[in-house]
């Protein structure tokens, strides 16, 4: 049983929030971030994201052990209906359900909001290292995300060369009126 629950995010979570992501930007390739954010721009980061999108932490014993965002797609009109996810969990956090529990609050609230087509951007290593493996792919494609595109050998760190993949999930399919 996971006795996680999830609430919105707040500027002030931001500190709890970038120690999750400081393992990630110092430890793996996950995210192609090499310097660590300070803790004015997370909260800046934080406050962007939430004047139009859902911004989740996952609480677990009063702490917060995991997060996940949506933000713009591309970032013009026609896309409004699309969002791109992230997500990131304590380390010692994965394999308890709280990475599908974050994801389905957030598209439950994506939802209501009339977005229909989710994206995710995911590192992906040409031959999985240290840094790097397909967890992250296969997370999504677990979670209904079908891979749709990769990029080659686009992002560097910690001396190598990672491909970029792109997963997407429909929600629903939306009429189209014009037709």
């Amino acid at each position: 049983m996971n006795d996680v629950t999830i609430r919105n995010a707040t500027c002030e979570d931001a500190e709890a929030i970038l120690t999750i992501y400081s393992y990630y930007v110092k430890n793996t390739a996950i995210t192609f971030e090499i310097s660590m954010p300070t803790l004015d721009e997370f909260q800046q980061r934080i406050a962007g994201t939430l004047t139009r999108y859902p911004y989740l932490v996952a609480i677990r014993n009063g702490i917060i052990v995991g997060y996940a965002y949506a933000g713009a797609f591309v970032g013009r009109e026609a896309y409004n209906h699309s969002a791109e996810l992230t997500i990131y969990l304590s380390p010692e956090e994965k394999g308890h359900g709280t990475g599908r529990k974050l994801y389905t609050a957030l598209e439950q609230e994506l939802s209501v909001m009339g977005i229909t087509n989710l994206y995710a951007c995911i590192g992906s290593p040409i031959t999985p290292d240290e840094y790097l493996t397909h967890n992250s792919e296969n997370f999504h494609a677990h979670l209904g995300f079908t891979k749709v595109g990769t990029f080659h050998k686009c992002g560097r760190k910690f001396d190598r060369y990672y491909n970029m993949i792109w997963m997407e999930k429909i929600l629903e399919l939306v009429p189209d009126t014009n037709s």
